[in-house]
């Protein structure tokens, strides 16, 4: 049966309206406006173009473990009562597992929503699309009750599901773009953090008559948690230090900038290692979270005598390379910084003779690991060190870094590295 001339007018009525409300929508929103203001605009295009009571629009939430919804907008008269939260959490179940147009013209008769009190709710009717990209569901738009009374027709049906799928690629790609977004802001930030960091660490090495001294500090990611520094000293001495914040990133970084702070103040007031460690530590101690801590070498080289007193609050022991001897260890003074008040710290010397070397790292050299999972150590630390004993500091220096290198082969580097070589000419 051919169809009648007015059945062909009704459909292309249908067809002129769907897309003179799709076009409404796509002239109203962009996929560079906010998410939450292209949801509310679809929002509520829904109610006009529908002519329902509510609409409302929620999103998966893809990085939860539960897959959760999020209810981004919801609009509704004044006088309707909201959506109940069984009713909420039924859709949420529902889109998850069907993944299809939901309707029903009479909710308080539909088995499917026994589980809600008749009396506890003035719904009439649901529709509700499922909001998909490439087969994938990242939420759903609902709307509730015809204006009029009427039931959801097909045609109603029909609209949803075309608004929902002309809005989901919209709402993706804007969510798209708010994370590049705030992706390029967070890079902003975090090199302008670097600028800031690299300006409290020297930019240089200082001279010293009779010495050589060579660093690198190369942090993991943007911003590091190691510390290194020099300090000009009364009677032409330098404090220098090498130190190791749990952590990494910002939260290091900004502990970092603590340490050197606190550090600086109390090396200029004590003349010795132990009163500058103790008071840095309760000073550490008293301003940081439990969880926060830091391992620190402080020594304070004195050239004229060609001597080094120093003090190791917890970190990894130096190492004192002098001709044709096996490297050894220096001792470890007392505990890391940040972690109980008062603690106590001791003090040794060492002299140095001519060509003697000393060492100063962060775990980030001996726990450098390859792909298989193996660590540089500290057994290759020393060999390499004893190997090349004879070069210059700066030599020295960059035949470690490419030793460590090779031995990463190319796996990503997981921890700050940072080197000290104090060399006595």
């Amino acid at each position: 049966m051919q169809p009648s001339i007015t059945d062909e007018t009704r459909r292309l009525q249908l067809a002129v309206n769907e897309l003179r409300i799709l076009n409404d929508i796509a002239t109203t929103i962009s996929s560079i406006q906010p998410v939450k203001k292209i949801i509310d605009q679809i929002v509520f295009k829904c109610i006009k173009h529908l002519g329902v009571e509510e609409g409302t629009v929620s999103l998966l939430e893809i990085d939860t473990p539960e897959k959760e919804f999020h209810t981004m907008v919801r609009h509704y008269d004044s006088s309707v009562e909201k959506v109940p939260i069984k009713l909420d959490d039924h859709l949420k179940g529902w889109m998850l597992k069907k993944q299809s147009i939901l309707l029903s013209n009479d909710i308080q008769e539909d088995e499917r929503f026994n589980f809600l009190q008749k009396t506890s709710f003035s719904f009439r009717s649901i529709l509700c699309a499922p909001l998909m990209i490439k087969g994938d569901l990242i939420g759903y738009l609902a709307v509730f009750n015809k204006k009029d009374g009427e039931p959801f027709s097909d045609e109603d049906r029909r609209l949803i599901s075309i608004i929902a799928s002309q809005s989901a690629q919209v709402i993706e790609n804007a969510r798209l773009y708010e994370e590049e977004k705030a992706f390029l802001s967070l890079q902003e930030e975090m090199r302008m953090a670097r600028d800031i960091q690299l300006h409290l660490l020297p930019n240089s090495t200082p001279e010293i008559e009779g010495f050589q001294i060579s660093t690198a500090n190369i942090p993991a990611k943007a911003v590091g948690g190691d510390y290194l520094d020099f300090i000009s000293l009364p009677n032409s001495k330098l404090g220098f230090c090498v130190g190791d914040i749990t952590g990494k990133g910002m939260p290091a970084a900004m502990l970092m900038a603590n340490l050197q702070a606190t550090l600086r103040s109390h090396a200029i007031m004590y003349k010795d290692c132990i009163k500058c460690l103790h008071g840095t530590n309760n000073l550490l101690c008293r301003s940081t979270e439990p969880t926060k801590f830091a391992t620190l070498f402080y020594g304070i080289l004195d050239h004229k005598n060609a001597t080094i007193q120093y003090s190791n609050g917890g970190h990894d022991a130096p190492l004192l390379i002098r001709n044709n001897e096996e490297p050894v260890h220096l001792d470890s003074t007392g505990l890391l910084l940040g972690v109980m008040e008062e603690s106590q710290y001791e003090m040794r010397t060492i002299s140095l003779q001519p060509s003697d070397l000393l060492l100063i790292y962060s775990d980030g050299i001996t726990e450098a690991m390859n792909h298989q999972k193996e660590e540089y150590g500290i057994d290759r630390l020393k060999a390499q060190a004893a190997k090349n004993s004879r070069y210059s500091s700066e030599e020295l220096l960059a035949a470690i870094l490419q030793d460590v290198k090779d031995h990463a082969d190319g796996a990503p580097q997981s921890d700050d590295i940072t080197l000290m070589i104090i060399q006595r000419i």
